[in-house]
């Protein structure tokens, strides 16, 4: 069976590098990397090298003559080239990498140096400069060996080592037919080049494995990145909230501040001690949740409980605050960002019901809608159509800051999925107001 090279042995062989050729080959049309296109060349030359044992006898076996020699020199030449860009010696071998490019183009010269040999002075004179060309190729071969061995510590140049000289020993243990001549080795029921070819499988299996072990790190790369990028976003996220409640913070602070300083001005000594105990327990909770870009919907309206009722001491008369939340929910379970709800009840109050007679209210309900978390605040102040009108002429930046940096805020957390914000004024001719809705995903 190892003496026809028409078995199935040497069949398979054959065919099997010529599928890797052609995996190899499509893989490059798909994304145009080099290292395929020098592999899959490498595959074609040496596939057609070995098909001249197949053709000999035939009308196509005077062509051998010509491309003998010359198919191994681009086979070399293309070697060479998949080497460099498989171990990047352009990076790892900057030295050596110039040496690599003048073989690849000596070898591509030689090429067609051989093929003029043969049509002048025939087949002999071929063997002749090949005889003397191939030392020096080994060397070459050797000693880039050796270089790549200690300057290239990646698992990736060790194996492409191990498969080149494995290739490189049996093809040398066909080499030895010239000393011994071919019945040595059809004596023992095999012919010379079973080696060539045995090396040959077991060395583009090796480069397949190496290929796909490469391929595997630039995925488990692009995954690692597209990690580390949604990690950054999400602290730019986190950075973008944390500014914009930076920026409401010294906003309400102002204001309750403000507030203290009336009530000293007006000589109100209990009301300016009540307001500034539950100023003080408001502040403690506040800067609690401030080292975190959310916190949880139970612990926001705690916080918004304190803010009423310091609100509710500054507005002449109080107002009504009622709430209304949807026992089907878990307030433990919803993020929302600090201090979220606390701007849109500040427009009802200072915005609405303020410029109000008479019975003053503010309502907020939460419930579940169709998977997600609605807010509605509600109140029966002068409506924001008539706010709108009255501040139309005034400067930009006194048009309800709070809301508008709370509005990005939400946005930011739920990147902008799924939420809804609106303010409408539901005046009539027997009612005035205006009705907030903030919706965003119940996760």
């Amino acid at each position: 069976m190892l003496l026809d090279f028409h078995s199935e042995i040497y069949s398979w062989i054959r065919g099997g590098i010529f599928v890797l050729f052609i995996y190899h080959l499509l893989i490059f049309f798909q994304n145009k990397s080099k290292l395929y296109l020098y592999y899959s060349l490498y595959l074609l030359a040496v596939t057609i090298y070995l098909l001249q044992h197949v053709v000999y006898k035939t009308i196509y076996q005077d062509l051998y003559l010509y491309i003998n020699f010359s198919i191994q020199f681009l086979a070399f030449a293309a070697y060479i080239s998949f080497a460099r860009e498989l171990l990047d010696t352009r990076s790892h071998l900057i030295k050596w990498d110039r040496y690599f490019e003048i073989a690849t183009t000596a070898l591509l010269i030689l090429a067609p140096i051989f093929v003029i040999i043969q049509m002048v002075l025939g087949y002999e004179y071929q063997e002749k400069a090949f005889t003397i060309i191939s030392p020096i190729i080994s060397l070459f071969t050797i000693a880039s060996y050796v270089v790549i061995y200690k300057k290239i510590k990646d698992n990736s140049a060790f194996y492409f080592i191990i498969a080149s000289v494995l290739y490189v020993l049996l093809a040398n243990v066909s080499f030895v037919e010239v000393f011994t001549g071919k019945t040595f080795f059809t004596d023992l029921g095999v012919q010379p080049m079973f080696f060539v070819y045995l090396g040959t499988i077991l060395q583009c299996v090796i480069f397949s494995v190496i290929i796909g072990f490469i391929i595997k790190r630039i995925e488990q790369k692009s995954k690692n990145a597209e990690i580390r990028l949604a990690v950054k976003l999400k602290e730019m996220e986190e950075l973008k909230m944390t500014a914009l409640q930076s920026q409401m913070n010294p906003h309400f602070l102002f204001n309750s501040l403000n507030s203290i300083n009336n009530f000293v001005l007006k000589n109100e000594i209990e009301k300016a001690s009540d307001y500034i105990t539950k100023f003080s327990k408001l502040i403690r909770v506040i800067l609690n949740s401030s080292s975190s870009p959310t916190s949880t919907l139970s612990e926001e309206l705690g916080i918004l409980s304190l803010y009423v009722k310091l609100e509710q001491m500054r507005v002449n008369g109080g107002f009504d605050y009622i709430v209304n939340i949807d026992p089907k929910l878990n307030l433990e379970n919803i993020k929302v960002p600090p201090l979220f709800l606390q701007p849109f009840i500040e427009n009802a109050i200072w915005h609405g019901i303020m410029k109000k007679e008479g019975e003053k209210i503010i309502e907020l309900t939460i419930k579940e809608d169709n998977g997600k978390v609605l807010f509605i605040i509600k109140d029966n102040g002068v409506g924001i159509d008539k706010v709108k009108a009255q501040t139309h002429v005034m400067s930009e930046k006194r048009k309800f800051f709070g809301a508008k940096a709370t509005e990005n805020r939400i946005r930011i957390l739920y990147q902008n999925q799924g939420v809804h914000i609106e303010t409408k004024d539901i005046s009539s001719e027997t009612e005035t107001g205006t009705k907030v809705l903030i919706s965003f995903p119940l996760k």
